[in-house]
């Protein structure tokens, strides 16, 4: 039975635990220069409505580095543009394609690829949430801190959907997680009541960004206006001034405290210059993590009847 990765809360801690566990290997690997071919023959369709550099070249290096073929497919140069029904998309490329790595607005059109394909669908950034980058973000913790459990980790700015994938990974993995957004700007509150619900992780929404980052391990920002909120963008600047992360804010951390951007930064708005260049470059081994941890994703959903063969020495393939 095919799988899905639309929001964390479709995975167990111990999926997660999995694919932090592979990504690091596969890593690895490519460190030492070992040929992956586990997603030999297979095809990965992207299907992007948004701009992106990091999320899509991430997942086509990825693909092809796990021996498969990526393919790119912009919605407005499809059938997509012109009004065909998901329903009738998802079938046909299921026919097509492996699996199906879609970036969109709209959560519910990533739900109707995964009601009628046949195929993984795997949300690549959606305007309520952005699973891979969170997993990408935890196994960038887990190099640096040796794990994610009794971790402080301070989110400060806007309640968006990175927060809101942020937010279910607490849930999932226990995770000591504190919020800090402008009163207005809070994450959605049935998406945080849902975590809450769980009453597995410590999460907190405060409006005071020194309470956030209190002896946190991990000071996390994003863009105060995500895409599609641009005639935002000037009013946000004024409302989100007091949340930017810089080194006023960082000496109510903890000393070995880390920085984390999921990028593009607006340099000198949420996060200050230089905390973007200090010599400690954790923003860069995060974006890089983001291609290792896709390679994971892709051969947990994608590798059940993969046609490469294991190579001697070669770790067996995830089935979440």
């Amino acid at each position: 039975m095919k799988k899905d990765l639309l929001t964390l809360l479709d995975l167990t801690k111990a999926d997660c635990d999995m694919l932090f566990q592979r990504a690091g290997i596969l890593k690895e690997r490519r460190r030492k220069g070992i040929r992956e071919t586990l997603l030999s023959g297979k095809s990965l369709g992207l299907i992007f409505d948004k701009p992106s550099t990091r999320t899509r070249i991430s997942f086509e290096t990825a693909m092809i580095q796990m021996g498969g073929t990526p393919i790119f497919m912009s919605s407005k140069d499809t059938q997509i543009s012109r009004n065909e029904p998901v329903m009738d998309t998802a079938r046909v490329l299921s026919r097509y394609l492996d699996g199906l790595a879609i970036r969109t607005f709209s959560q519910d059109i990533l739900e109707g690829f995964a009601a009628y394909a046949d195929i993984p669908v795997i949300n690549a950034l959606t305007d309520m949430y952005h699973p891979t980058q969170v997993l990408s973000d935890i196994l960038t913790i887990i190099e640096y801190k040796g794990g994610y459990e009794g971790v402080k980790i301070a989110w400060v700015g806007d309640g968006n959907n990175v927060s809101h994938s942020w937010i279910n990974a607490a849930a999932v993995l226990g995770l000591n997680l504190v919020l800090a957004c402008p009163e207005g700007y809070y994450p959605s509150a049935p998406i945080l009541q849902r975590a809450l619900d769980m009453e597995t992780g410590n999460i907190r929404v405060t409006s005071n960004p020194v309470e956030a980052v209190d002896q946190a391990d991990v000071i996390y920002t994003d863009v105060w206006a995500s895409m599609g909120q641009e005639s935002e963008h000037i009013a946000r600047k004024n409302i989100f001034k007091a949340y930017q992360v810089n080194r006023e804010l960082m000496q109510h951390a903890r000393r070995d405290a880390i920085v984390m951007h999921c990028l593009p930064a607006h340099r000198g708005e949420e996060i200050s210059e230089e905390l973007m260049d200090v010599p400690l470059p954790v923003i860069w081994d995060q974006s890089e993590n983001k291609m290792h941890m896709n390679k994971a994703i892709l051969e947990a959903l994608m590798a059940g009847s993969a046609s490469g063969k294991r190579q001697e020495g070669e770790q067996p393939c995830l089935m979440l």
